[in-house]
């Protein structure tokens, strides 16, 4: 879809500029709850930063007793499953809704939803999914009702986005379809993790879990990096052109696609097998190559004078860095027949990528839909830095040997980051504009 041809700085300089100035004798702006309905990305991006605070502070408390003790935690789900599951399809899903019925519409030439209609889709899936917490230590029944309210709640979603896809009439509507088949993914994947579980399937569950991360949540974050990544850097930096031909988009989904297709074929107990290791892991480490060149290609290095920017491209880099590590992890683990790194190149993705990802956008759209200067200010920085190092700490702990405290050095890092960011930005958006414009 061609973007506007009238010139947009989506990004500044990192040196904040003057604060939008206020009518004479007006105090701070107070926050209402009732101006979450003003735009739906104030709505969905509330309760995903609600979902996003509580599922990070309830991990941390786990590695703490898991590290002590001291707290006793009894679970009638594995906290494996749980962590993973509300971890791909809790806060995302949410924080999407803020993007898909903001830019979306735009995307498609059609009128969106209002936030009102949206308020039932948005609570089903928050209150599931802080039920399927509850659950996890209760009550297997109360996951299970969690995680089927979160998925009708999905349904819904998509469902709506699918309908505007359905109205659109322009000619070039790729990156929307991608991302609908991408949502039916992930709803179909979110009703099977609550049928699994109240089935006691765990192993099933948990490959469900790892298809949705794949097939619905970096499905959809490829298709935003390829449609918005260049058109940003390019608006900010002149010197660097909006280079994102389609065949990029499918290579970068095709490399998602095989690491669905690889769940299930760990699942079917060939993981160990040499020749699929071989297999799995030339392809990972070529698919990561590719994309930190197509990261500097996309302008790496210019972005790094523009904090905002620079966030996005590092967040990307990190995409790379996750296959290269998960390609050297089954090629140095042939002889044992178990990938050599653990875990650490799926949090290299998760943490690196999609959080490092998620901070750079919904600061960019809660800043330029707040009436804010469109930087990322010392606070914004140090929370990217600090979310760098628990991701570092994450992937360390991951190595055989690692001593416990590292996983939970980094869990509380991670929400320690993220409630500091997070409570910043629920303060806004439930005030109104600093520049008096609605929205």
């Amino acid at each position: 879809m061609r973007e506007s041809a009238r010139p947009v700085l989506p990004f500044r300089r990192s040196t904040p500029g003057p604060a939008p100035r206020r009518a004479e004798g007006t105090g701070p702006r107070p926050w209402r709850l009732q101006q979450l309905l003003l735009a739906p990305h104030r709505l969905a991006f509330f309760l995903a930063m609600a979902l996003l605070l509580a599922s990070g502070l309830w991990w941390a408390l786990v590695q703490v007793d898991r590290a002590t003790g001291v707290i006793g935690l009894g679970f009638a789900v594995p906290p494996t499953i749980t962590h993973a599951a509300v971890m791909s399809f809790g806060f995302m899903p949410l924080f999407f809704a803020g993007f898909l019925f903001t830019a979306g519409p735009k995307w498609l030439g059609v009128e969106g939803p209002g936030p009102h209609a949206l308020l039932p889709t948005l609570l089903l899936q928050a209150g599931g999914w802080l039920l399927w917490l509850a659950g996890a230590h209760t009550h297997m029944g109360i996951a299970v009702v969690g995680a089927a309210l979160a998925a009708v709640g999905l349904a819904a979603q998509y469902l709506r986005f699918w309908g505007l896809v359905r109205r659109s009439t322009l000619a070039d509507r790729l990156h929307a379809t991608v991302v609908a088949v991408a949502g039916t993914v992930g709803t179909l994947c979110v009703a099977g993790l609550a049928l699994a579980v109240l089935a006691g399937a765990f192993d099933l569950a948990r490959s469900l879990v790892l298809t949705g991360l794949w097939g619905f949540v970096v499905m959809t974050y490829l298709v935003v990096a390829h449609r918005m990544i260049p058109f940003f850097t390019s608006s900010a930096v002149p010197m660097v052109e909006a280079w994102r031909p389609f065949w990029v988009l499918w290579a970068l989904l095709g490399a998602a696609a095989f690491e669905a297709v690889a769940v299930w074929v760990a699942a079917s107990g060939w993981a160990g097998a040499p020749g699929w290791m071989l297999l799995q892991g030339s392809v990972e480490l070529l698919a990561g190559g590719v994309i930190l060149w197509l990261g500097v290609v996309w302008g790496l290095v210019q972005s790094l004078k523009v904090r905002l920017l620079a966030m996005l491209h590092l967040g990307f880099m990190w995409l790379g860095l996750a296959f290269v590590l998960a390609g050297l992890s089954q090629l140095l683990g042939l002889r044992a027949g178990v990938p050599a790194l653990g875990l650490g190149g799926l949090h290299a993705l998760t943490m690196g990528c999609l959080g490092s990802l998620l901070v750079a956008m919904v600061t960019r759209v809660s800043c330029g839909h707040s009436g804010r200067p469109l930087v990322a200010d010392t606070l914004v920085w140090s929370v990217f830095c600090l979310l760098q190092l628990a991701v570092l700490l994450r992937v360390a702990g991951a190595l055989d040997g690692a001593p416990v405290w590292v996983l939970t050095a980094a869990a509380l890092l991670w929400a320690g980051v993220m409630s500091v960011w997070g409570l910043r930005l629920i303060g806004w958006y439930g005030r109104l504009r600093a520049d008096g414009r609605p929205g």
